[in-house]
This record gives C-alpha cells, sequence and structure tokens, in this order.
C-alpha cells in the first residue's frame, strides 16, 4: 500500500498512479490500518474516473473547472466573474469530488444552498450584510446552475461520459418575466450631460448597437471595416453579429489610435500604485469598472429604474416603433428565437388599436351600405 506520513502532517497520505495519472493526498486518518481502508477506496474512486473520462481526462471537479477557466473562462468579458463562480462551486462539491458523481439530488442541495446567500455589500460591515436581500433566482440561476451546466457541457466535448446527467430544467428557479424600460423625456440628455466625456464613446455605442455590457467591451481584432460588421462571442458563447452603420463609424473611427488591443479606453483620474494606474493615462475599460461608471453616472444624471442592460431595451423598442418588424429587431438583438424578441411587441399597441379601429370603422360602413340597399 502506497500510504505515508507526511513529516509536516499528523495524517497518512496515499501516492499512486493510474493508466499514468497520478492520484495523491491526505488520508485524515493517523492510524495506518484506517489510511490504508482509505486508500483502497481511493484507488476504486480513480478506476471509475478514468473508465468514465475514457482514460485520459481528469474529471476531478477542481481540474475541470481549472481547464474550463484555462479555455473558456479567461476569455469572457467578466472573465473575475466567472472565476469566482467556478471556485465558489469547488468550495462547495470540494477539489477532488468526481464531477461525474454529482447528481440531481446534489445539485439541487447546491441550489437551495445558494439561494440562502444575500446580496454582497462591499465595506458595509457584518450587521449590515446581514440584512442585505437575498440574491434573486436569476443571480442563482446564472451564477451557479448555468455555471455547472457549462462544466458538464464542457466536459462531454472532452469525451468524458455520463451516466446520468442532471435534469437542468428541473433546477432552473422561475424568474419574472423581464420588463422593458426605455429611456423617456429627456432622459437621454441628462445621462449624456453625466458622463464624463472619456466614457462617452461606449455609452454611444451601446446606445447605437443594443449590446449586452460585456458585448460591449470590444477589441479592435472584433471590427471588420470592410466587410462593415463587429463580430464576436456573445451571451452563451454564441456569435453575435453588429453592422457598422454611419453613426456606429463615427464612433469608432476617432478611438483607432488610443489603445492597440481593446476600442474604449478611459483615462485615469488619479495615480494608484495598487492598480498600477497613472494619473491621465489612458486604459482599457473594464466589465467591473463599466458597472462602476454606470452607477455613477446613472446617480448624477437623477435617471431612476434604469440599468445598462436597459439601453439594449431601450435600441429594441425604439427600433421595433420604427420599424413595426418585430423579425428585424430579433436579428438585430442576436436573439435565437423569435419568442425572446416578443417581449417588445407592446410598443405597437398603438398601431393594432388603430389598425383595429380602422377595421371596425370599414365593417361598419358596409353593414349601414347593406342595410341602404335593402
Amino acid at each position: 500500500m502506497s500510504v505515508y506520513k507526511h513529516k509536516d502532517s499528523p495524517f497518512y497520505h496515499f501516492d499512486f498512479q493510474l493508466r499514468g495519472r497520478r492520484f495523491h493526498g491526505t488520508t485524515e486518518c493517523t492510524n495506518k490500518r484506517d489510511a490504508e481502508a482509505f486508500e483502497r477506496g481511493e484507488r476504486e474512486r480513480a478506476k471509475q474516473e478514468v473508465k468514465r473520462a475514457g482514460g485520459g481526462v481528469s474529471v476531478k471537479l477542481d481540474d475541470v473547472g481549472g481547464r474550463y477557466y484555462i479555455e473558456i473562462g479567461q476569455h469572457h468579458a467578466g472573465a473575475d466573474t466567472t472565476f469566482r463562480d467556478i471556485n465558489r462551486l469547488i468550495e462547495y462539491f470540494k477539489p477532488n469530488s468526481l464531477l461525474t458523481d454529482i447528481t440531481d439530488d446534489e445539485v439541487a442541495k447546491l441550489v437551495a444552498w445558494r439561494r440562502g446567500h444575500r446580496v454582497t455589500r462591499h465595506g458595509k460591515g457584518k450587521k449590515n450584510a446581514d440584512s442585505a436581500p437575498l440574491i434573486s433566482n436569476a443571480t442563482v440561476n446564472r451564477s451557479t446552475t448555468e455555471v455547472l451546466k457549462k462544466l458538464f457541457t464542457r466536459a462531454k466535448s472532452w469525451g468524458v461520459k455520463f451516466d446520468r446527467e442532471p435534469d437542468w430544467k428541473q433546477h432552473w428557479l422561475k424568474e419574472p418575466q423581464e420588463r422593458v424600460r426605455e429611456l423617456h423625456g429627456n432622459e437621454a440628455d441628462q445621462i449624456e450631460d453625466a458622463t464624463r466625456e472619456d466614457y462617452q464613446p461606449i455609452f454611444e455605442f451601446a446606445g447605437a448597437s443594443g449590446l449586452r455590457l460585456n458585448e460591449c467591451l470590444l477589441r479592435w481584432s472584433e471590427v471588420n471595416w470592410d466587410a462593415r460588421k463587429i463580430e464576436k462571442q456573445g451571451k452563451g458563447d454564441k456569435r453575435v453579429s453588429v453592422p457598422i452603420t454611419p453613426i456606429i463609424r463615427e464612433i469608432l473611427w476617432p478611438l483607432r489610435t488610443q489603445h492597440g488591443t481593446m476600442v474604449f479606453t478611459y483615462v485615469a483620474q488619479r495615480t494608484r500604485k495598487t492598480q498600477k494606474l497613472i494619473k491621465g493615462q489612458r486604459y482599457p475599460v473594464t466589465y467591473s469598472g463599466l458597472k462602476s461608471a454606470w452607477k455613477r453616472i446613472r446617480a448624477n444624471a437623477g435617471v431612476t429604474d434604469f440599468r445598462f442592460h436597459d439601453f439594449r431595451h431601450d435600441f429594441a423598442t425604439k427600433l421595433l416603433r420604427e420599424t413595426k418588424n418585430l423579425k428585424l429587431v430579433q436579428k438585430a438583438l442576436n436573439h435565437a428565437d423569435i419568442k425572446t424578441t416578443t417581449k417588445y411587441a407592446h410598443v405597437v399597441d398603438d398601431e393594432v388599436a388603430a389598425g383595429l379601429e380602422a377595421m371596425q370603422k370599414s365593417r361598419r360602413k358596409s353593414r349601414t351600405k347593406v342595410r341602404k340597399v335593402s
């Protein structure tokens, strides 16, 4: 048996190889006989792991999460958020747990655990943190269930076989119907007046393109001037495409010399050694930085109940009102299913009412003519 006492630990450790892969760790046992029994169990688990993984892929959650982040997660606009979400799963299930062992029951317990978490309020102290509201169903879905499902999906692309994958639909929490908010009156002018000059381009682009916040963090490699379109990876790792209209070209063209890689930048207002920022220098706009900037702008503008994502809703409602074409709006928003786009259909209610009124008047005239003839 390959168990041994580590000089810096009171516990026995195990260390063995199977089909070229090393398995090692603590048994958390101080008795050698117990440690050997633990090691036998680990060998059996290792055999099952290697078998399910097709002989070459580790399905330990720590390894799966790490590989997913390297291959996919680090390229997300909100890579820091992805990293935290993966780490949360690893801490909950434990690093050495096998992805192939996660069942519906385990996922249900995970979701229940996550629903008990409260909204994070940085720097507010424990007392205020305890009084913070619980996170929403949408947050549970996006930060936990969806992330775990993505790990399963990626593992399958590596050749991992699951005897019984969790039924994800049954773990998806019901979310309230998304409300559609657009800018009214002089709200657009209020926002523009409250926006710093260096942030103006990205907010103008958000309003003109209808892209989501993370999709607005463009790279120059995603801007194709010759084809007159922007193509990049969007929500759910799906390709999104936006035509470079004259307005969008007018926004982007002057920015070409500001940064070699990223399209949108900001000017540091003060020197911060910990963040390696120098006052007056330009740096790429980041996901968290843009969210923080938007909170300040919204407060200074005096606009309430309007999220950054509502720029997308504003874009869609105004486009539909102008064109009366739901299919066109679907394509502009890069929606895979037109059912997702129908939430904007209310904006043509006035046109529907006018059409009904015209039809009813026409029918009334027809009946009047028939009566006169008879």
